[in-house]
């Protein structure tokens, strides 16, 4: 019993950690959809990328973001949403510590379009350090946990419908097949 309830609190902690990691992508995404310009001239102002790539990131990462944040909702494709999240968040952080290093004064561009905000600061890199966290927690449980069947105690056990399929259907011998 006590296994039990461990194993659901623990179910409902990583769901609460996907949906709000979903949910932090989708708001993230929002602004940068409707104001690509505004968008493009905060990935232009990083100073990272050649000017030719500019564009094409800013209208590229907020669809990206989009697709992230509803595949967590939605729990679709964990293992690559959760791979690609974390290194997405790697990269966000290694351009504003860059850009901290070299004293530019950046807006972070993360969640709005606006430069109304103060410049990105270290907050802004500890916030996104809670986000990696958690997406290296999530990327850790996929690819660790694996994604079993609930109805199946033990990983090396036969796959019951597959079970059932061979035998209802009768060996072919000699016979190519698919």
């Amino acid at each position: 019993m006590v296994r039990t309830n461990a194993s659901r609190t623990r179910k409902v902690a990583l769901l609460t950690l996907r949906l709000l990691l979903g949910a932090v992508f989708l708001y993230a995404s929002y602004d940068k959809i409707l104001h690509p310009n505004a968008f493009s001239q905060a990935v232009y102002n990083y100073q990272i990328l050649p000017d030719a790539v500019v564009n094409v990131t800013a209208l590229v990462l907020p669809w990206l973001e989009l697709l992230l944040g509803l595949c967590l909702v939605a729990g679709w494709w964990l293992p690559g949403a959760t791979a690609l999240s974390t290194g997405l968040l790697a990269v966000f952080i290694g351009a504003l510590v860059f850009n901290h290093v070299r004293g530019l004064d950046i807006h972070c561009g993360c969640f709005s379009t606006e430069e109304t905000d103060k410049p990105a600061d270290l907050w802004t890199v500890a916030r996104d350090v809670s986000f990696l966290l958690i997406a290296l927690h999530l990327t850790a449980s996929v690819y660790l946990t694996g994604r079993r069947s609930p109805n199946r105690s033990a990983a090396n056990q036969p796959d019951p419908s597959a079970v059932a399929m061979k035998k209802e259907m009768p060996e072919q011998k000699g016979k190519a097949g698919w």
